[in-house]
């Protein structure tokens, strides 16, 4: 480009907005970690009980 150009316009110009993808981002992480930490905490409660979620172990039936 000589220096007596004048640069031409860009036209639309993609924008963007650092915060609302660091926010997006943040949410991201927080409900995979959520959800990862729950699976791992069921997974436990499992293990001690020795039955899986709405199952019942002979340890655990209720006797009427």
């Amino acid at each position: 480009m000589d220096e007596n150009e004048t640069p031409k316009p860009m036209g639309q110009v993609i924008q963007i907005d650092e915060a609302r993808i660091r926010d997006h981002l943040d949410e991201m992480v927080r409900g995979t970690v959520e959800e990862a930490l729950n699976a791992m905490l069921d997974a436990e409660a499992d293990r001690l009980c020795g039955a899986g979620r709405y199952e019942r172990s002979e340890g655990r039936k209720v006797s009427t």
